[in-house]
């Protein structure tokens, strides 16, 4: 079997763990080199290479010597938010086909740098959106294109995570999340469940989103979590957080339907993406795991639904997405539930098999600007911004690629 030699950069907790439960476990893939600014991380990858794989990659502190070797064919971005873009717009540039994971640009203009580096070196490059390739969400993409919801009209999801110890512990854990806390105030974690929402309303293949709107409420959460929790720790009580504990976004398509996207990560809450899909026909909702379908139910049912949460599991056998059936087929492993596994086997078959890749550059612009663009629009008090086309217009007539 043909492998790809693959290189890591970015090896905290999200990195070490990719490479633990699914990339060292891929046949098609050979981690030839690891990479972490810090050099306790890059070392544990080594070691962890050579415990899994029984042999040793080049292990660096600095990502420009990853993208400089000869047997490195791919590189996996998985460091800090702030340097997903610059440093795959250098792995572009040098000839390296790049997996990104997920995060929100920081500008605009880093999203068109990105396109404008795809575009000049025609280099492979997935947008590693996990969400895509959910259960559910792939069940629902699947009703969609089978037309059971009918017109879509309306789509909600969002990033609802706890993520208060992440924040509060990020001194000691080097985490980037706390800085980004304290500077920043906007949809910083757009992509789950906007990437799913954008694959089923078509974004990027005849349908575009158009405009934003944005507002965020007040940021206490942080301070009254380190307050009853830290309190001998005075510098994260004396923090003054700018990040708002819910972001609520508003995106308006060009075919007229609208996206709602929350941010809820710093409240004492369950996990949700709240994923929803609303149509003429029927809808999904993953608050309760529940179908609604016109004209199946009463409308005594509609008043008493209740008694049919959880019935999306009576859909799965008819409607589950032919990769998750043959995910279940084969055995469901890797991370969060096994999405993780699947992105990554598309990425790297893609690149293998020379096919494009089904999470493209464009999407990645798109999906990430909204961090960029909600900035703006809440520091404005909720004035709409336009969303840039990144397409250049091709979204009109581009085909879509499938998942």
């Amino acid at each position: 079997m043909e492998k790809l030699r693959v290189g890591v950069i970015g090896l905290g907790s999200r990195g070490h763990g990719l490479m633990k439960e699914v990339i060292l476990q891929m046949p098609m893939v050979e981690v030839t080199a690891v990479c972490d600014a810090y050099a306790d991380r890059a070392e544990e990858g080594g070691r962890l290479t050579r415990e899994m794989c029984g042999r040793l990659p080049a292990v660096t502190t600095d990502y420009r010597e990853v993208l400089r070797r000869e047997d490195v064919d791919a590189v996996v971005i998985s460091c800090a938010w702030e340097s997903h873009i610059p440093v795959a717009v250098e792995a572009l540039r040098a000839g390296k086909a790049v997996g990104m994971e997920v995060g929100g640009a920081y500008s605009v203009k880093q999203c068109w740098d990105l396109v404008d580096a795809y575009e000049q070196t025609g280099t492979p490059f997935m947008f590693l959106e996990n969400c895509c390739y959910g259960r559910r969400e792939l069940m629902a993409l699947n009703m969609v294109k089978q037309g059971l919801f009918g017109e879509v009209v309306h789509c909600r999801g969002g990033y609802m995570h706890d993520l208060r110890t992440e924040v509060g512990t990020g001194c000691e854990m080097r985490h980037y999340r706390l800085r980004n806390y304290i500077h920043r105030n906007a949809e910083n974690y757009p992509t789950h469940e906007l990437g799913p929402i954008a694959k089923i309303l078509g974004i990027n293949s005849g349908n575009r989103m158009l405009t934003l709107t944005s507002m965020a409420s007040k940021a206490v959460g942080m301070h009254a979590y380190a307050a009853e929790r830290n309190p001998e720790n005075k510098s994260l009580v004396n923090t003054r957080f700018a990040q708002g504990d819910v972001v609520n976004t508003i995106i308006k398509c060009a075919g007229g339907e609208t996206i709602l996207l929350t941010l809820n990560t710093t409240l004492p809450r369950f996990y949700s993406r709240d994923f929803t899909v609303c149509g003429t026909k029927g809808m999904y909702e993953e608050e309760n795991d529940t179908v609604f379908l016109d004209q199946k139910y009463s409308e005594e049912d509609e008043f008493a639904f209740s008694k049919y949460w959880g019935n999306a599991k009576e859909y799965e056998k008819e409607y589950d997405h032919p990769i998750w059936k043959s995910f279940l087929n084969d055995g469901v492993t890797g991370g969060h539930g096994g999405m993780d596994w699947l992105v990554f086997k598309a990425f790297f078959e893609s690149v293998l098999e020379k096919r494009p890749c089904p999470i493209d550059v464009y999407d990645a612009a798109a999906w990430m600007s909204i961090s960029a663009l909600t900035e703006e629009s809440i520091a404005l008090g909720g004035q709409p911004v336009a969303i840039p086309d990144f397409t250049n217009g091709m979204w009109m007539s581009r085909e879509e690629t499938a998942l």
